[in-house]
């Protein structure tokens, strides 16, 4: 079995209070329920808003430089994840469009090396 990423990306301006909150959130919660019973979810995780992010950056002599905000400035973001264990990349993206549907976002599927 391989482990997945399996990450939804949120855009920038991403408010999940005034998203399709009540709907949303019932079919996300139907979706961890469904990944528990196929024994398949190793960890999930929902993530602050990028504009809470630090970034950390290696600089000459040792040193580092700390920053207020993501490192990658984008119009999306990852706004949280699931790591599942499955036997093939077919069922990662099965699984992948089920969080697409379940979040109204985009996702992105990735296995671990």
């Amino acid at each position: 079995m391989t482990q997945y990423l399996i990450a939804i990306h949120h855009p920038d301006d991403y408010d999940p209070a005034v998203a399709e909150d009540a709907v949303m959130h019932r079919d996300i919660d139907a979706l961890n329920r469904e990944m528990v019973a196929a024994g398949v979810r190793v960890f999930v995780g929902g993530l602050a808003p990028a504009g809470a992010a630090m970034s950390v950056r290696p600089r000459a002599g040792g040193l580092l430089w700390v920053t207020d905000g993501p490192y990658i400035e984008s119009k999306e973001h990852v706004g949280g994840f699931w790591v599942l264990d499955l036997p093939s990349r077919e069922d990662a993206l099965e699984w992948g469009r089920k969080a697409a549907i379940a979040c109204r976002a985009p996702v992105e599927v990735r296995a671990f090396n």
